[in-house]
C-alpha cells in the first residue's frame, strides 16, 4: 500500500511498506535536471549531485562512503533531464543512519572549493569517456537533433568550457531557485517503521526556500534535425528519432507493447530481422523516452560501416512494415505477458519501487496500483496500437551518427516514411 503524506512546507513523502522484506530503499528527489538549465550553466545539476557527496559540515567525503559500508549499504545519485536522485539502500534495521546521512549531504555540503576542483576533472574525465564511448554517445548525439532548439537536447554532463567556468556560487544559486520544498520528494520503500515518518519530517519540516525558473518549462518542439560525429571506430552508430508520447499520455500503454513488438526484446522484429536473420548487427533496439510534456521514440544499432547501408533499409522497411499492415493479435498477447511479467517482476525489488514511487510523484503526481496497470495493458488493442504507429511515423525522423563517414548519408532522407 502506498501512502502519501504533504508536509507543510510542500514536500512529499511516499512510502510503500513491504514487510515481507528486510531492507529499505530511500530517496531523496529534486526536480530539476538538464531541463531546467540554459546554456552558461549546462551540466551544473550533474555537477551538484556529484558534489553532495564530497562532504559536509560534520562528515568528510570518506567519512560518508565508510558510515555506509559501516552498515553493508549501498548509496549513489543519479541525474537525468528533470529530476535528481540521491539514493541508499540497506538493511531495514539501519534506515534511520542512512537518512541522517542523507539529509546532511542535502542540507549541509559546504562545497569546499579544493574539492570543487577535484570534482570538475572527475567529470571531465567522465565526459572524455562518455565520448570515446560511441555507442553512449549517439543517444546524447540524437537528442541533441530531435530538441535543437531547447533544453531536452543539451547533454546531462555537460561540457568541459562550462564546467571550468562554474563557480561556488553558481552552485549555491542553482540550489537556492530549483532544490526548494515544492520540488522535493522523499520515498522510502520496503520494511519501513511506523517512525519513518517522524523521522522524515524531524529533518525535512523546516526546510525552506524560495524557487526560481532557470528555464521557462515550455513544450519542446521536436526538429528533425541531423548530427555526426566523424570517428575513427570499428563500427557506425545510428539513431533515428521520431516524435513520442509524454508521461501519462492516455497511449502511452500502447506506445510501450508497439515498442516490445517493434524493438524493444529478442523477439522482436528489429531484433529478428536484423541480427538473427541476416547477422548484420549484434546491438539492434528500439526505446521511447518519456518526459513531462513530450516524448521521443527511437530506433538504434550499431554495424559495420560497410553494412550500414543494408542495416538501415532493414530498419526502415521493417517499420514501414509495421506502418502499412500494423502487428498480429498472437504479437499484441505475447507482447502484453511480456509487459506484464515485466513490471511484476520488478516490484519484488525495493529499490524498483522506490523509484517508481519518486517518478511518479514528480512527473504524474499520482501513483497507479498494479491492478490499474494490468487492467490498462489489458484494455490496449489493436486499433488503440495502429493509432500510436500512424502517429509516430507520420514524422520525418531526426538522425544521428557516430562512424568513420564525415557527412549522413545520402541514402538516409528523413522523408522515407512520410512518403507513401
Amino acid at each position: 500500500m502506498i501512502e502519501k503524506y504533504t508536509l507543510k512546507n510542500g514536500v512529499r513523502v511516499i512510502i510503500e511498506k513491504i514487510p515481507t522484506v528486510r531492507s529499505v530503499a530511500l530517496g531523496i528527489w529534486v526536480g530539476t535536471g538538464s531541463k531546467f538549465e540554459n546554456k552558461p550553466i549546462n551540466g551544473i545539476s550533474h555537477f551538484i549531485e556529484h558534489m553532495l557527496f564530497k562532504g559536509t559540515d560534520t562528515r568528510s567525503a570518506k567519512q560518508i562512503a565508510e558510515s555506509f559500508d559501516e552498515i553493508g549499504g549501498h548509496v549513489n545519485a543519479f541525474t537525468s533531464k528533470e529530476y535528481t536522485c540521491y539514493y541508499a539502500r540497506v538493511l531495514d534495521e539501519h534506515a534511520p543512519v542512512a537518512l541522517d546521512i542523507l539529509a546532511d549531504m542535502f542540507f549541509h555540503s559546504v562545497f569546499d572549493e579544493q574539492e570543487l576542483e577535484k570534482e570538475k576533472n572527475v567529470i571531465i574525465e567522465e565526459i572524455k569517456m562518455y565520448d570515446d564511448t560511441p555507442d553512449d554517445l549517439v543517444h546524447d548525439m540524437i537528442a541533441a537533433a530531435s530538441y535543437q532548439k531547447h533544453p531536452l537536447g543539451y547533454s546531462i554532463l555537460g561540457t568541459e568550457s562550462v564546467l571550468n567556468n562554474l563557480t561556488k556560487d553558481d552552485l549555491t544559486r542553482y540550489i537556492e531557485g530549483r532544490y526548494t520544498p515544492r520540488q522535493t520528494v522523499i520515498t522510502a520503500a520496503g520494511n519501513v517503521t511506523d517512525d519513518m515518518l517522524k523521522q522524515i519530517t524531524a529533518y525535512f519540516a523546516d526546510f525552506t526556500r524560495t524557487p526560481v525558473e532557470f528555464v521557462e518549462d515550455v513544450t519542446p518542439e521536436f526538429t528533425a534535425g541531423t548530427l555526426c560525429r566523424q570517428k575513427d571506430t570499428e563500427q557506425a552508430h545510428l539513431c533515428l528519432s521520431f516524435p513520442g508520447y509524454p508521461v501519462g499520455d492516455k497511449n502511452i500503454y500502447s506506445l510501450i507493447l508497439m515498442n516490445n513488438i517493434l524493438g524493444g526484446s529478442m523477439s522482436s522484429r528489429l531484433f529478428q530481422e536484423v541480427r538473427e536473420e541476416r547477422g548484420l548487427a549484434y546491438s539492434v533496439f528500439s526505446y521511447h523516452s518519456s518526459f513531462k510534456n513530450t516524448g521521443v521514440f527511437t530506433l538504434y544499432t550499431g554495424t559495420a560501416t560497410k553494412q550500414l547501408e543494408e542495416v538501415y533499409h532493414v530498419m526502415m522497411n521493417t517499420v514501414a512494415q509495421l506502418r502499412d499492415k500494423g502487428i498480429t493479435q498472437e504479437e499484441l498477447k505475447k507482447g502484453k505477458e511480456q509487459l506484464k511479467g515485466s513490471l511484476m517482476l520488478s516490484l519484488e525489488s525495493t529499490s524498483s519501487r522506490m523509484n517508481r514511487l519518486g517518478k511518479n510523484e514528480l512527473l504524474l503526481g499520482r501513483h497507479l496500483g498494479l491492478d490499474e496497470v494490468i487492467e490498462a495493458v489489458e484494455g490496449v488493442t489493436l486499433h488503440s496500437i495502429k493509432e500510436v504507429i500512424d502517429s509516430i511515423f507520420q514524422h520525418k525522423m531526426a538522425t544521428a551518427l557516430v562512424s568513420p563517414l564525415d557527412a549522413i548519408p545520402d541514402y538516409m532522407r528523413s522523408d522515407i516514411l512520410v512518403t507513401r
